[in-house]
């Protein structure tokens, strides 16, 4: 898989894809991410990507040559399977959409920032539009690390034990179990039994109830989505 990531600030995302799974999944060749300067496309000498509103208002936007320039090159060079702003107005990302998005070969990444991007920008490129929350940052680059987080570690490859990636919380629509491991008893706060019993089909019972139970309370509305 192949990840363009447009930023205004590119230099917050290289931390996040240069440690841990995400740089072993670079290293592996199982994914390749790639993060584009929009000021290299800004215009006049002082390389201007942003300008204010028209009908006024607070806040700069994201000027739509400098994006439309970048994105145009970008398709030049490959075909993409989606385009997506990284935007809070927007539906919130799930495990769903991050299982959807692993199995594709090539995605561009638009961030916001400011007040976000000329709306024709929206209206012209954008094929899915993802918020990771309801809450805004100062720009859509940790958003954007975030997606490619939840979406990289589900390729075939990334993760070691690919059956942890699938019982994940959400992946059924439900949270995940407790875990526990060694030592048994800590401060007189004990494992529980049935983990220790050995009898495996008990304790798959076991995790699927605990889940259930976990899910009810503190997320009982993942339990109307079933």
């Amino acid at each position: 898989m192949r990840i363009d990531i447009i930023s205004v600030a590119p230099d917050l995302l290289q931390s996040p894809f240069n440690h841990s799974i995400i740089k072993r999944a670079q290293e592996k060749g199982l994914a390749e991410i790639v993060v584009h300067d929009l000021r290299k496309y800004g215009l006049g000498n002082y390389k201007q990507i942003d300008d204010t509103q028209f009908g006024g208002g607070a806040g700069m936007v994201l000027m739509i040559e400098p994006i439309s320039n970048c994105i145009k090159k970008l398709q030049e060079e490959r075909n993409y399977d989606e385009v997506i702003y990284m935007t809070p107005d927007a539906k919130t990302l799930n495990q769903g959409t991050a299982n959807t998005l692993s199995l594709k070969e090539n995605i561009l990444i638009l961030t916001g920032h400011y007040k976000g991007v000329d709306q024709r920008i929206r209206d012209k490129y954008i094929t899915k539009e993802i918020s990771i929350g309801d809450y805004v940052l100062t720009g859509g680059e940790l958003a954007a690390a975030v997606l490619v987080d939840a979406v990289v570690r589900l390729i075939p490859g990334v993760i070691g034990d690919e059956q942890s990636a699938l019982t994940d919380s959400f992946q059924d629509n439900l949270l995940s179990p407790p875990v526990y491991t060694r030592p048994a008893e800590f401060e007189g706060m004990k494992v529980p039994d049935v983990l220790l019993s050995g009898n495996f089909p008990k304790i798959d019972d076991w995790r699927s109830d605990q889940a259930y139970k976990r899910t009810e309370e503190i997320r009982p509305d993942l339990l109307d989505n079933e």
